[in-house]
């Protein structure tokens, strides 16, 4: 009886083993299944970012493309403001008459030669005269600003669409100085404003002036139409109050002569009778 009991025992046990063996692979199945879906859409999930941020790319590669493409609005100059410049401004003043008038790129290969000592700029005051020139020095501190600003006014030129721009307007001024150390001196400051614009804009102001003057002279040639015409119209009308005035004065004599025969007459007449 005994065994039989350990035998059923042993099969319930069995059994139960199995039964747990297949709960616990199904059971992994579906963790496995489970693991599998979260890395699929983990994957989607990827796939769909990866595209969202490659048509962003190609749109923001269509814009900046479209924005190159466009023409962009032509302006009449270029600027810069260099402000608060560790500079002299004598040395600032004297570069930038000898900066005006002439192109951005001349001028930086002249102060790049000013700093390698080939060019002298001209200066007043009591100065040693220079090989090729009267008075002159070699500031090379303040040349390096200059070619920084001169740079930054090429590439705004370049950016504004300006083509061959020459310095118009070069203006350096006195900036706040600072104290040294112990208040005994002052560093030395300046502010520098340079304005570029198109050699092309001189044909185009003389054409504006032309036509200015062209305009002036035709409003002065109506005007004086104008004016003999309203002189012909008081001219014609003073005649005409001058004949009025004088057909006046003789029809007044006129009838000063009637009343004067008519009292002759009638004195006749008394005296007759």
């Amino acid at each position: 009886m005994t065994e039989k009991i350990k035998e059923k025992n042993n099969v319930k046990e069995q059994k139960e083993s199995k039964i747990e063996k297949e709960k616990s692979k199904e059971k992994v199945e579906k963790n496995s299944e489970k693991q599998e879906n979260k890395e699929r859409s983990k994957i989607e999930e990827k796939r769909k970012v990866e595209e969202r941020k490659k048509e962003n790319k190609e749109e923001k590669v269509k814009e900046t493309k479209e924005k190159r493409g466009a023409k962009k609005e032509k302006k009449e100059k270029a600027i810069v403001n260099g402000k608060d410049l560790p500079i002299s401004t004598k040395h600032a003043v004297a570069i930038c008459k000898f900066i005006k008038g002439k192109k951005i790129e001349t001028a930086i290969s002249e102060l790049q030669e000013v700093i390698e000592r080939k060019r002298a700029i001209p200066m007043k005051g009591e100065i040693p005269h220079r090989k090729g020139m009267e008075r002159g020095r070699y500031p090379a501190k303040a040349c390096k600003f200059f070619i920084k600003l001169l740079k930054s006014l090429n590439a705004n030129s370049d950016v504004n669409g300006l083509n061959e721009p020459i310095i118009k307007e070069a203006i350096a001024n006195k900036a706040s100085r600072p104290y040294r150390r112990f208040g005994s001196r002052r560093f030395k400051r300046s502010h520098v404003y340079l304005e570029a614009r198109e050699e092309e804009l001189k044909e185009k102001s003389k054409e504006k002036k032309a036509e200015d003057k062209l305009k002036k002279e035709l409003e002065k040639k109506k005007e004086t139409k104008e004016e003999k015409g309203k002189r012909e119209k008081e001219a014609v009308k003073k005649d005409s109050e001058k004949q009025d005035k004088e057909n006046e004065k003789v029809e007044e004599k006129s009838e000063e002569k009637e009343i004067e025969e008519k009292g002759k007459n009638q004195n006749k007449s008394e005296n007759i009778k």
